[in-house]
């Protein structure tokens, strides 16, 4: 004789099923030597502001033993397994061009991508470094005398902040780099934009007559660690602007503290680029000062 057993609880376990599942973003960082990046972190914690599930993968060209010429392969495979985008960092900002299907004007304008957003199947490139060094520069340094700004690395970060800085109304730019004929180039390239006012420089002179440093070059990581310019060149009248956020406090800005610069720390440029790629992902405005806050948060932990 078998037994009659009760119905399974359905109607319960209706009702507390969700009726949406979170929205689901894949994206990534490609670049070298990233294992301490904190994007992760910040991209993470502010998709769960907006209700969101995001999963940030750091693609480490170091750890793989790889260069920018698999440039090809890894965006393929990120269109491929549905990645809303990758940030790019170095040595990449600039390989990455030839390889995608488009450029934003600013990325354009600037010849460096550190956003690549994946729509419709197309690899769009974008650059919020500039928008982003300024985001963090005017916060920090709101005040500060462009009468004459020297900028130290003309790569993919200067190139981006060479723009930046002249549409902050900066009125002579010197740029220096350890090849002249790169800083001739964008020298060129934003004077054809933006008026008579860059130039390729020497390092010393340049120093002598300027009212700010922007510093955009690697050295300072935690990989490339030391000073990218003599110590004695820095007067405590001037600003001093770093790029390098890992440390926060790298041996430049230790130096122009010391001195009585005023400074504005690479933490500025890595929230005000992770603000603008984070819409660019997403589709949503982040909330800037929260992001802010989280990364000094990080970084008072590390």
């Amino acid at each position: 004789m078998s037994t009659l057993l009760p119905d399974p609880p359905t109607a319960h376990f209706e009702t507390t099923m969700p009726t949406t599942s979170p929205r689901k973003v894949l994206i990534g960082l490609i670049g070298a030597g990233i294992q301490k990046s904190l994007s992760p972190a910040l991209h993470e914690e502010e998709a769960q502001h907006h209700g969101m599930r995001l999963h940030y993968q750091l693609i480490d060209l170091d750890r793989s033993a790889s260069s920018p010429a698999q440039l090809p392969t890894l965006l393929s495979a990120a269109r491929i397994m549905g990645y809303a985008g990758c940030n790019v960092t170095y040595p990449c900002k600039q390989a990455v061009i030839p390889h995608l299907d488009s450029l934003s004007e600013e990325a354009q304008a600037m010849g460096a991508v550190n956003t690549v957003v994946v729509r419709d199947g197309k690899l769009v490139g974008h650059n919020t470094d500039g928008s982003g060094w300024a985001w963090g520069f005017t916060r920090a340094l709101p005040r500060a005398d462009l009468s004459h700004v020297v900028l130290l690395g003309a790569g993919g970060a200067g190139a981006a902040i060479a723009h930046a800085v002249l549409r902050l109304g900066a009125q002579q730019l010197s740029i220096v780099d350890a090849q002249p004929e790169r800083a001739a180039q964008l020298a060129a390239d934003v004077n054809a934009l933006y008026g008579d006012r860059a130039h390729a420089a020497d390092l010393s002179a340049a120093m002598a007559q300027a009212s700010g440093l922007i510093h955009a070059t690697p050295t300072g990581m935690d990989k490339l660690p030391g000073l990218p310019l003599d110590v004695g060149l820095l007067r405590p009248a001037m600003w001093v602007s770093e790029v390098v956020y890992f440390p926060l406090e790298t041996a430049l800005v230790k130096a122009a503290r010391a001195l009585g610069c005023r400074v504005s720390d690479g933490g500025g440029m890595a929230v005000g680029q992770a603000v603008g790629a984070f819409e660019l992902f997403t589709g949503e405005a982040p909330d800037a000062t929260r992001m802010d806050a989280h990364f000094r948060r990080l970084v008072s932990a590390r």
